[in-house]
């Protein structure tokens, strides 16, 4: 059974309105208009009212940078979201980036109520948990905050720095950064013997390491599966897989999970999506989890 999943908890996120190749989004105070390739069909809300709500709009000048435009001189070009659901809290702080992206993936919450959760219930003491592809550590941050000893890896120095920022500003500690191509940081933690009892992997389509590796998604999610499933704490693990490329279905997650994970409990399979206030469903990658616990 595929699930559909969106956030529940969010007070500080809003999707108002998408279509047209738009997303009309609150973050916090601020009201945004990005673009969004999924979004083909049409705006429900008229455009006047999109201009009226907007404090900023991102306009690109090719698919993957642009500069943004503000309608309000005075908004900020950084600012402050919580995030809270039963069991954490957690502060981020948002940025206006070249490449339309401000610091966080709301649709991720989702993720975040899975792991604080899961985290919650181990019968682990201080359970291990390794966040692969982390960016600006959400995930990281949950995790920690629901008592995990935890370990963010990104190849990006800046997104590192980024999440120790969104660490201290959750009044959070002790989480361990690695910067470093993420399958070579697998293959390490393999040689040495390393267990977790919780690994979260958010791949890129296409990216690159530190030191120029190239990751293309198609070409090694496989090789990164197998070799993340010999980290996983036999007793009582979870695990999570996140995609976003458009040509990834669920169908092709459930059976990465299957070939490569010794007897997945609990497995859960589905699709992300944002409801937006205005009515339509903004689909945002499929997932695949599963999770065991001690009996």
């Amino acid at each position: 059974m595929i699930s559909l999943l969106t956030p529940s908890f969010w007070k500080d996120y809003e999707l108002i309105d998408c279509g047209d190749f738009e997303k009309l989004e609150r973050f916090g105070n601020l009201v945004l208009i990005r673009p969004e390739p999924q979004a083909v069909w049409s705006k429900q809300l008229p455009e006047a009212e999109w201009q009226r709500l907007h404090d900023i709009k991102f306009k690109g000048r090719s698919a993957t940078s642009g500069e943004w435009i503000k309608k309000n001189p005075k908004a900020p070009d950084r600012w402050h979201i919580t995030y809270g659901n039963n069991d954490v809290s957690i502060k981020l702080r948002l940025a206006l980036t070249s490449f339309k992206h401000v610091g966080v993936f709301p649709e991720q919450a989702v993720n975040w109520d899975y792991i604080s959760d899961t985290v919650r219930r181990f019968k682990t003491p201080n359970p291990r948990v390794l966040n692969l592809f982390a960016y600006t550590g959400g995930a990281s941050l949950v995790a920690r905050a629901a008592g995990a000893d935890t370990t963010h890896v990104d190849s990006i120095r800046q997104v590192v720095t980024w999440s120790n920022e969104n660490m201290e500003l959750s009044q959070l500690r002790d989480i361990r950064w690695v910067i470093e191509d993420a399958l070579k940081f697998v293959k390490r933690e393999i040689k040495r013997g390393k267990k977790y009892n919780g690994i979260i992997l958010d791949p890129p389509a296409y990216g690159h390491g530190p030191n120029g590796e190239k990751w293309k998604l198609e070409d090694h999610i496989l090789e990164m599966m197998q070799d993340v499933a010999q980290l996983l704490d036999d007793e009582e693990h979870f695990l999570i897989l996140n995609t976003y490329s458009l040509g990834f279905s669920s169908v092709i997650v459930e059976n990465l999970l299957k070939s490569t994970i010794r007897d997945p409990q609990n497995l859960e399979i589905g699709e992300l999506y944002l409801q937006a206030t205005a009515g339509s469903k903004l689909p945002l990658g499929v997932f695949g989890k599963t999770r065991k616990f001690k009996s």
